[in-house]
């Protein structure tokens, strides 16, 4: 289980922390760059136990001083996270992409196992770990680790700093809780709506008025002084610039907090109150894909599309799939995920498909076979529910890949398609 939590360093660990997470930023990229230069060069890979040694020689030379600076443990986790970079891109089950370089805005994170950190609790509230090569820092303890610490994450967004650790609970599944099932349908008027209730939930607004008109004018702000800056500083970021984006980002974690808020207050409800979630097996990648085409062949409304991707993203339903995944085996529930075709036509009374059901993607449904009349929504809903219950949660005509197992054959072929024609 993952544990995270407020971390208040003092303006000296701050500043050695902002320098670590630079390092450990600046390793990734090199160690990525030496993986893809032998690889096109003698056509073998790389992996983290022979980068650790090079890592280990590297520290020891005066040229590469600031390697020395950057904790050992850290430096070592983050070749390993390369590796699972690596071993995420050739899993067929796995969406990921091939590793990329960081750049100086990425968040920075520094990595560390468990047997490096040392954490005391100090009173009811408070707790502190100890870092190596920095000391003890204070968290906030907003809730007990309840295990044993694997792995601890340092990193910043853009308003705090936190620590993330990875803890063994060994807590196991629950047992079958009896409730009864439902069927939800994620959207974007109507963030959720479940089957057994009369009224959608509505994910409130991330930002205030006043707090969307004052991003308008940072990023308006922003964008003057980057002309500015291209112009009189041959590019190089001022420190106006840099206040600007930070006033910005602390804005835009403002708003994901928020989003992160109701997803986990949505999902922990529906996970420990129902048998069984009902969801689309949705393809969100699919979903928001852009629609500008081609220069031959230009796609048709851009901006529009452009605005209802942000939409769909902000409501977040990949996000939501993942935390029901594991609350519903916390809460003794299932999750059941069921083909997402025609589910806005379908009649949840008489089971007629039809798109004149529902003309003009209206929030109105009217059954053009029965009458049957109910909010577009919740009509979906109810048939997702009806699905979930007939599957049984089996991925029956699922949209998502079939497991399959590469030949080594395949591995090689991916490789060479995909590596050399990105980093040539």
């Amino acid at each position: 289980m993952g544990r995270r939590y407020r971390l208040y360093p003092t303006v000296d660990q701050e500043q050695v922390l902002t320098g670590w997470g630079h390092k450990a930023r600046a390793l990734w990229n090199v160690a990525l760059a030496q993986r893809v230069h032998v690889y096109e060069q003698r056509g073998r890979t790389v992996r983290a136990v022979e980068q650790c040694r090079y890592l280990t020689e590297a520290r020891a030379e005066s040229e590469l001083a600031w390697l020395a600076e950057l904790p050992a443990q850290a430096g070592q986790q983050v070749l390993r996270r390369l590796d699972a970079a690596y071993d995420n891109f050739f899993n067929p089950e796995h969406a990921a992409k091939f590793p990329a370089f960081k750049k100086r805005g990425s968040r920075l994170s520094i990595p560390l196992p468990g047997q490096a950190v040392v954490v005391r609790k100090l009173n009811r509230h408070w707790a502190e770990v100890r870092l190596p090569k920095l000391g003890w820092v204070r968290f906030r303890l907003s809730r007990p680790l309840g295990g044993t610490i694997r792995n601890a994450t340092v990193s910043r967004d853009g308003a705090s700093w936190h620590i993330a650790f990875g803890v063994a609970t060994g807590i196991k599944a629950a047992a079958p809780n009896g409730k009864p099932g439902c069927g939800v349908d994620f959207g974007v008027a109507a963030s959720a709506y479940v089957s057994t209730e009369t009224k959608p939930r509505i994910k409130p607004p991330g930002l205030t008025d006043h707090e969307r008109a004052r991003l308008r004018h940072l990023e308006q702000r922003k964008a003057r002084q980057l002309t500015h800056a291209k112009k009189q500083n041959a590019g190089k970021y001022g420190n106006r610039l840099r206040r600007t984006i930070a006033q910005i980002a602390k804005l835009k974690t403002r708003e994901a907090n928020r989003r992160q808020d109701f997803t986990h207050q949505l999902t922990t409800d529906l996970a420990k109150n129902h048998g069984f979630v009902g969801i689309e097996d949705l393809r969100v990648t699919s979903m928001t894909a852009s629609a500008k085409g081609t220069p031959q062949q230009p796609g048709r409304k851009v901006r529009a599309k452009a605005g209802l991707n942000r939409s769909v993203l902000d409501n977040c339903p990949g996000e939501r799939r993942r935390q029901l995944d594991y609350k519903c085996r916390l809460y003794g529930s299932e999750l059941r995920t069921v083909p997402p075709f025609q589910t806005s036509q379908t009649c949840a009374a008489c089971g007629r498909v039809d798109p004149e059901s529902r003309k003009g993607c209206g929030r109105l449904f009217a059954c053009v076979r029965c009458g049957h009349e109910d909010d577009a929504d919740h009509n979906a809903s109810v048939e997702i529910e009806a699905r979930a219950r007939r599957t049984g949660g089996s991925d029956i005509n699922s949209t998502r890949r079939r497991r399959t197992v590469p030949s080594p054959a395949h591995q090689r072929r991916r490789t060479r398609e995909t590596q050399p024609a990105t980093y040539s």
